[in-house]
């Protein structure tokens, strides 16, 4: 088979690996275990925080539980050198296993320790030992995961099967505030306190021994032949990280920076909507529910919208739109804090805004050199991660805290978006041309 619409026809691999929903899931069961408990924990940071850092200042809790969760960030760049370094020299499967076997050891740890008031400052050294180790875990998970998710989808199909990378972290947040929702509903508020986010990361570490025993029986991608999209560039003799494409990784750090603010934000909203908005527990857990729900959909519909109409439009003018619509919406928001406010704004906010990170995530990856794509996909996520999704929840507490404005959130959010979308439109179309017989 050959491809047309280029002056030099593309060769289709025949025996290229097609992607089933086995290799799907097994694919992305990482992906929603590592980023379920990463978002669980910015749900319980109130609980988390009263339990290793007791103050008679609830901020000063909050805040040293927050930062605590941004710990785990710092050592995400390193994990996604080492792994994903391991990954293009080994192998994606065997990277995969690693990084989901940490994450799990991580979560059983986290959730084991005995509180401040049982054990003393140990609790808390042992908290942030376990979040730096869930931090370099998670570093190296992204980067191998999406490349062997495009490695392992047909041509015309990568956008679908690359937005499962994004639709996972999504089904994981869903997952996590749904737990929280059960939670916060049948246990008190003490309960829920001494024990009940425990029980949470519990749920979550049950899937360890499955998700190792799938991921142990992936087909391996790194060495298969693949079609290169029309516009991906060529790496250098010795696949330098930053000569092989440093335009393509200065736009990927801006715009993940901004997809970064945009969801560690949007996940502090059950933290928010309490203690800012001061609704119900209820509430806050189930507008987190409807926006990673919606997410989700808006996830995969981005994919195969990618496949269609190429990755740049399916960036771009959703991206456009969100920024148009946060503002109006924060201001219903604080201005009613009613439920439909919180569902309904929230959940429309998150269908737009997730769509353009869909046609990123694959028109980034197509564009990185085969033999550095782990590497380089995971290093430059990572470093945006740490750098803006670690310090989001803190910078938004604090702007509160500082202003006494209710629409802090909104104010980063506008500024994150405005960057991501000056960097997605100087991203180039990397849509492969279709195969025909």
């Amino acid at each position: 088979m050959m491809a047309e619409g280029n002056s030099e026809p593309v060769e289709i691999d025949p025996n290229a690996l097609a992607l089933t929903g086995r290799a799907i899931f097994g694919a992305t069961i990482g992906n929603m275990l590592e980023f379920y408990d990463f978002i669980t924990y910015s749900f319980f940071a109130i609980q988390i925080g009263h339990t290793f850092f007791p103050s008679h200042n609830q901020f000063s809790s909050l805040m040293l539980s927050l930062a605590t969760f941004g710990a785990g960030f710092i050592t995400r760049p390193i994990g996604a050198w080492v792994i994903g370094a391991y990954s293009d020299r080994v192998g994606r499967t065997p990277a995969m296993i690693f990084s989901f076997a940490l994450m799990g050891s991580a979560i059983v740890v986290l959730a084991l320790i005995p509180s401040y008031d049982a054990i003393g400052v140990a609790a808390p050294v042992l908290a942030i030992t376990a979040r730096l180790a869930q931090g370099f875990a998670l570093g190296g998970e992204v980067g191998p995961t999406t490349a062997y998710l495009m490695e392992a989808a047909a041509p015309e199909k990568r956008g679908v099967a690359v937005a499962w990378q994004p639709a996972s972290q999504q089904i994981a947040a869903t997952a996590g505030a749904l737990m929280g929702l059960v939670l916060s509903a049948t246990l008190s508020a003490e309960a829920l306190e001494s024990y009940g986010w425990r029980i949470a990361f519990l749920v979550g570490a049950l899937a360890l021994p499955f998700g190792l025993w799938m991921r142990a029986n992936l087909p391996e991608t790194l060495h298969r032949r693949e079609q290169t999209a029309p516009n991906a560039p060529v790496a250098d003799e010795d696949g330098g990280l930053v000569r092989a494409n440093a335009r393509v990784m200065i736009l990927g750090l801006l715009i993940l920076a901004s997809g970064a603010v945009m969801t560690y934000v949007t996940q502090y909203m059950t933290t928010y909507a309490e203690n800012t908005l001061q609704v119900s527990t209820n509430l806050a857990f189930a507008t987190t529910v409807v926006s990673n729900g919606v997410g989700i959909f808006a996830a995969l519909l981005g994919g195969w919208l990618a496949d269609r109409a190429g990755r740049w439009p399916v960036m771009v003018f959703p991206q456009l739109a969100a920024l148009l619509m946060t503002y109006p919406i924060f201001l219903w928001i604080v201005a009613t804090h009613s439920a439909w406010a919180l569902l309904g704004g929230l959940g429309i906010l998150s269908l737009v805004a997730t769509i353009p990170f869909s046609a990123f995530y694959v028109a980034f990856t197509e564009s990185l050199p085969k033999k550095i794509r782990g590497r380089a996909g995971a290093t430059i996520y990572a470093v945006a991660i740490a750098g803006f999704g670690g310090t989001a929840q803190l910078i938004v507490a604090w702007l509160f805290h500082a202003t006494g404005n209710a629409l802090a959130p909104a104010w980063y959010m506008l500024f994150a978006q405005a960057v991501g979308l000056v960097a997605m439109m100087m991203m180039r179309e990397t849509a492969p041309i279709r195969a025909i017989s």
